[in-house]
């Protein structure tokens, strides 16, 4: 999957109306209840393609209604989003994202912008190749997958260029 830039028409409307249709779809297919509020946190998560933490989910809640919901409802809600590989959740920001492959199994890889926390989830099969190959040599099985690679996205290369240059 690739990240629009900046500059790039980008409907963020669309991918929250995905995630939710893909949502619903899964979760009936597993006789899982996605309720309300965890349909509106999978929302929360999707309005960007920035990680959140579960304390800025909240607050969002909270400018969404009047009641305030408590911090264990919300990691309720986004430990059953997880629980069903509709988000990812990213270790070294403590925060999380919608996952870009729903219902199907995949190594959890993401590109993270140091500058401007954009997360891009990303798969490729040369690398899954040489991470399984090198745990057979160590008679290692995986079960579980995560690599989370911090940089500049290019958009943030391109205003940094363009400041030094």
């Amino acid at each position: 999957m690739s990240l629009p830039l900046a500059n790039q028409q980008h409907d963020h409307n669309q991918c929250i109306e995905t995630a939710l249709q893909t949502a619903r779809q899964l979760c009936q297919e597993k006789g899982a209840r996605l309720t309300a509020l965890r349909e509106q946190v999978l929302k929360i998560v999707w309005q960007s393609h920035k990680p959140l933490g579960a304390y800025a989910v909240m607050d969002i809640l909270a400018e969404q209604d009047t009641r305030r919901i408590a911090p264990p409802t919300v990691y309720r809600a986004l430990d059953f989003l997880l629980e069903h590989g509709l988000v990812h959740r990213i270790n070294v920001l403590n925060a999380y994202m919608g996952c870009s492959h729903p219902g199907s199994a995949h190594a959890h890889n993401f590109l993270i912008c140091r500058a401007c926390d954009v997360a891009i989830e990303f798969e490729t099969d040369s690398l899954d190749r040489a991470l399984h190959s090198s745990a057979r040599a160590y008679d290692f099985e995986i079960t579980g997958q995560a690599i989370e690679l911090i940089g500049l996205c290019a958009n943030c290369r391109e205003e940094t260029d363009h400041e030094a240059g």
